[in-house]
């Protein structure tokens, strides 16, 4: 069951590897109940190598996987249309993008359809998420390594079947302005109980807009969108990276990309080097942003050879305390071919229209926000 072939990539790499933490992170501001950290320190070997390891000459064919349930692609009215549905053509757009941080998880609850579908409305041109395997190695659309931050109970992603976690409420803990607040009264959770049919769904949605919900459909409903996928590396229970399980998410994804069609209007990041590697080598005509600690190299002058499908670079304002998101960083990056996507690090000060100016004066590309509805209106003018 085992894709032997991948895991000698990652156990290779394993020293240039991160933790599990996300290269698109947008933390919440208030501390929930359980937490993942949000920022790891960068390995203290640059990884040079990344590109350099041979991949496999023939990648296995996936393990087989439980599917999950079966339901007709969600029909979306009224969506318009990206400015471009391939990344090439989205990168040669002659102005700054917007890419919707789990569709949007100020403005809509983390990573639901409601969200990716209230994103996609009001114009944004991308769509984040984060990936990982359940049970029954089914690929979701989840960022945590629990549902101890978003829905009614608790328990690791890993250890719960696909059909148990479509159960859930995935907007339980939603309120306006962070994507998960434990600390109000229950009447604060105005979209809490739609999805158990508790309370009546905004018009055009229904339940299932509101559960944890599978790369798959995601991927089929919103077919014009390009769609940046972090793959996120899920933790044992003693709290080490679980290489073995990161290549097998790293194959489904790649199969359910080449399977959907969407080889050329996918990005894909992790905030482990040795993931994106193993991924490439699964799926080398798809696009990738280079891992975190790569990027830490590049910006410390580090040699770093990138893979010929890093295109966009992911970038925080801040990292370790320091500012690395100047004009004359953003200008090298530009110069060397990359275009400049940056999310917030700091979501207490930076998730407002004052900051996105800013950004996009420095010159960025994108705009990888939790309020995707701000950034457009920013942009518009």
């Amino acid at each position: 069951m085992f894709v032997a072939p991948v895991v000698v990539v990652l156990v290779a790499l394993a020293a240039c590897g991160g933790g599990d933490d996300d290269a698109t992170d947008s933390a919440p501001t208030t501390t929930p109940t359980t937490t993942t950290p949000t920022t790891a320190a960068p390995s203290t070997v640059a990884p040079a190598t990344v590109a350099t390891t041979a991949p496999p000459t023939a990648p296995p064919t996936a393990p087989p996987t439980t599917a999950p349930p079966t339901t007709a692609p969600r029909a979306i009215d009224g969506v318009p249309a990206p400015g471009a549905a391939t990344v090439s053509d989205l990168l040669a757009l002659d102005r700054p993008l917007v890419i919707a941080h789990a569709g949007g998880d100020f403005e809509a609850p983390h990573s639901t359809m409601y969200a990716f579908t209230e994103a996609a409305l009001a114009g944004t041109d991308v769509l984040e998420m984060d990936v990982m395997l359940t049970a029954d190695d089914v690929l979701v659309v989840h960022h945590d390594d629990t549902v101890d931050r978003t829905t009614e109970t608790t328990g690791a992603v890993r250890d719960l079947t696909y059909a148990e976690l479509a159960a859930l409420d995935n907007a339980h803990w939603f309120v306006p302005g962070t994507w998960s607040d434990q600390s109000l009264p229950a009447d604060a959770y105005e979209l809490r109980g739609i999805r158990t049919a508790d309370r009546p769904a905004p018009p055009g949605y229904g339940p299932d807009d509101f559960r944890i919900e599978t790369f798959r459909a995601v991927a089929e409903a919103f077919p014009d969108h390009v769609l940046d996928v972090e793959l996120k590396v899920q933790r044992t229970a003693d709290g080490e990276p679980d290489l073995e399980r990161a290549a097998r998410a790293a194959q489904v994804l790649a199969d359910e990309i080449m399977a959907l069609g969407r080889t050329e209007s996918v990005i894909v990041v992790s905030f482990d080097a040795a993931v994106i590697a193993a991924f490439h080598a699964l799926a080398p005509d798809v696009a990738t942003s280079p891992a975190l600690d790569t990027l830490v190299a590049w910006y410390t002058g580090a040699p770093v050879e990138f893979a010929p499908t890093d295109v966009v670079f992911q970038v925080p304002p801040f990292y370790e305390g320091v500012e690395v998101l100047t004009p004359d960083v953003i200008a090298r990056a530009q110069a060397e071919g990359f275009d400049v996507w940056v999310w917030m690090d700091d979501t207490t000060t930076q998730e407002e229209a004052s900051f996105y100016r800013m950004l996009l004066d420095r010159g960025v590309d994108g705009l990888l926000v939790s309020r995707p509805t701000v950034a457009v209106d920013v942009i518009a003018g």
